[in-house]
């Protein structure tokens, strides 16, 4: 957790638990060669006493010789805003605040006091909501540069250990209150537990280390399948469906940014399961079943401009990433229509001005080479396209009609005839 020479940031609120992390990585310093610094964030939850909890760490860190960075944060605004619980949003404020102090201070790991008795309280809290395997492996022990070097300590040596060193700190009179569903857990339901079983610590611990064992097993499967089947915007949906569900419910979750509930997965399992198209929406995040495949983005499709496309001219399309090249040419130069990003076209044939847009409801052409007219939805569904294929195709149109689609086709009658002087439309990628 510390290797010799680490630049370590407390994070503190004034408690007993971190008061003794804090004190300790400071007694270890010379022996350890690590440098210790100190965090304290101000959730705006507590009023006065908050005020007070905030100054204390200051002054204590002040008289230590600490590095000490606090910054006040408004909880209540967060969780009205984001639509979450207080104890959520107070999470997320701290722990964006202690990546911000460690990167101020430079430092490699972030530690946090986290004790025996908080990892049994949060796998009892876990099973109490129904959580999977993964609630129930309780705290790890580190997560990237965030370290918990408190885990197997029990909070009766925590106070053991301040009354030995004469270390000081302030008591959360919120820790009082029987209002919190982990308050209750804490007082009432683990004393009557310890009763059963005196070592509940240790018991809660292993059975948490055994299951994170487990999870992080089946995470490797579903991390290692997603790197073969995941082509960075879908992935395949039969062999999605075949997959063991504890695989493929972990494969699913580490596509979606904003996590999934056990509810959510399971709605994603089941959509997988059908093969008409169609959208599932989860939080910051809407799924396209389509073709055989599963896609993940909530991207709207983008709105093509209408554009005039002028000879000798380049027109940029941004909402699209393109740009498209006109230019005379002699037949001779002409490059016939492959691979669908250059097209040429007759210069006699163009009737008025080329516009360039988006497709169009009731669109018809004559693609070259099929004899046949034929609507751009069932060309579009003939080749394979994808909706968001589908929703970046350019038209390029006249007053007679369809000239050419990118990338799909050029119209038969947009073929320039020997030796007529040609218009050669190229669509590449903006730089």
């Amino acid at each position: 957790m510390l290797p010799r020479g680490a630049r370590v940031l407390c994070a503190v609120s004034g408690g007993a638990d971190s008061m003794c992390l804090l004190h300790l990585l400071k007694s270890l310093e010379l022996a350890r060669g690590i440098r210790v610094f100190a965090a304290h964030f101000e959730h705006g939850l507590r009023g006065e006493e908050s005020l007070r909890d905030m100054a204390f760490v200051e002054d204590w860190c002040r008289e230590q010789d600490i590095p000490c960075l606090a910054e006040r944060g408004d909880t209540r605004a967060l969780a009205a805003a984001e639509h979450l619980g207080l104890e959520e949003a107070a999470r997320r404020l701290r722990y964006a605040f202690l990546e911000r102090a460690a990167e101020h201070f430079g430092c490699d790991r972030i530690a946090t006091a986290h004790t025996a008795d908080d990892n049994a309280e949060t796998v009892l809290f876990n099973l109490i909501r129904g959580s999977g395997s993964r609630g129930l492996s309780g705290i790890p022990p580190r997560r990237g540069t965030i370290v918990r070097p408190l885990l197997g300590t029990s909070r009766a040596q925590i106070e053991a250990y301040l009354e030995e060193h004469g270390v000081p700190h302030v008591e959360d009179s919120s820790n009082e209150s029987l209002d919190f569903s982990r308050n209750r857990l804490r007082r009432q339901v683990l004393p009557l537990l310890r009763e059963m079983n005196p070592g509940l610590n240790d018991t809660l611990g292993r059975t948490a280390a055994l299951l994170r064992q487990d999870e992080d097993f089946l995470c490797g499967l579903a991390a290692e399948w997603v790197k073969t089947n995941f082509d960075g915007e879908s992935l395949p949906l039969p062999a999605l469906r075949a997959l063991p569900p504890a695989v493929a419910s972990r494969a699913v979750r580490l596509l979606c940014p904003h996590g999934l509930s056990a509810a959510q997965t399971e709605d994603v399992l089941h959509f997988a399961e059908g093969t008409e198209l169609g959208y599932l929406d989860l939080p910051g995040l809407r799924l396209r079943r389509e073709q055989g495949r599963l896609y993940f983005g909530g991207e709207e499709p983008p709105e093509i401009i209408p554009r005039r496309i002028i000879p000798g001219e380049t027109t940029e399309f941004p909402e699209l990433g393109l740009r498209v090249r006109a230019n005379k040419v002699s037949a001779a130069d002409a490059e016939i229509n492959s691979p669908f990003n250059s097209f040429c076209l007759g210069y006699e044939k163009i009737m008025g001005d080329i516009i360039c847009t988006g497709r169009q409801p009731g669109d018809r052409m004559h693609p070259l080479g099929r004899g046949v007219g034929k609507s751009l939805k069932a060309l579009f569904l003939e080749t394979g396209m994808t909706r968001a294929e589908r929703s970046r195709a350019l038209v390029f149109r006249d007053d007679g009609g369809i000239l050419a689609v990118y990338p799909l086709a050029l119209d038969e009658r947009a073929v320039p005839a020997p030796g007529e002087e040609t218009l050669l439309l190229t669509v590449e990628q903006i730089e």
